[in-house]
């Protein structure tokens, strides 16, 4: 009758110190956490830029048909204005950013702006804030992206001059 084989297992000095055991799994831990805080910051970061690209190319387009469909040139800027707040609003921006100074820019072709055959442009910016940067560090160092978007269309030509 044959007998069986030992079973493999640590011997000598290694098999009587087990200050090494579980070493592995907090290490990867450890990295794991200083891999992925950044990466999500980023991501995080990178999706508020898209929401305000969207929302200055949206608000661009939005202002300068706003300007267009207008009954007069007097009411056409704060039609464009509410037409950005809008698109902001939609965005999770603040509608407040329209009505700032330099937010909106509507420039036309011809005097008066309306025009017929003329064109109107349109361009809208907005500082997208770094996210969870608290506001009193926003006094020493700019943490914000300004992004910016134009939109360019046409007077109807068969229109009366408003």
């Amino acid at each position: 009758m044959r007998t069986p084989d030992p079973v493999p297992g640590p011997a000598g000095p290694a098999a009587e110190s087990d200050g090494e055991r579980g070493s592995a799994v907090v290490e990867f831990i450890g990295t794991a956490v200083l891999l992925l805080i950044p990466l999500i910051y980023l991501v995080l970061t990178v999706g508020r830029l898209q929401a305000g690209a969207f929302a200055v190319d949206g608000g661009a387009r939005e202002a300068a048909r706003a300007v267009v469909t207008a009954t007069s040139s007097a009411a056409a800027e704060e039609h464009a204005r509410t037409a950005v707040a809008l698109a902001l609003t939609d965005q999770g921006f603040g509608p407040e950013q329209a009505f700032t100074e330099g937010a909106v820019r509507v420039a036309c072709s011809a005097d008066p702006c309306l025009t017929p055959g003329g064109t109107v442009t349109a361009t809208v910016r907005v500082a997208v804030p770094l996210p969870f940067i608290p506001p009193i560090l926003r006094g020493w160092v700019p943490l914000e992206v300004p992004v910016e978007a134009q939109y360019r269309t046409t007077v109807d030509q068969f229109a009366e001059v408003r």
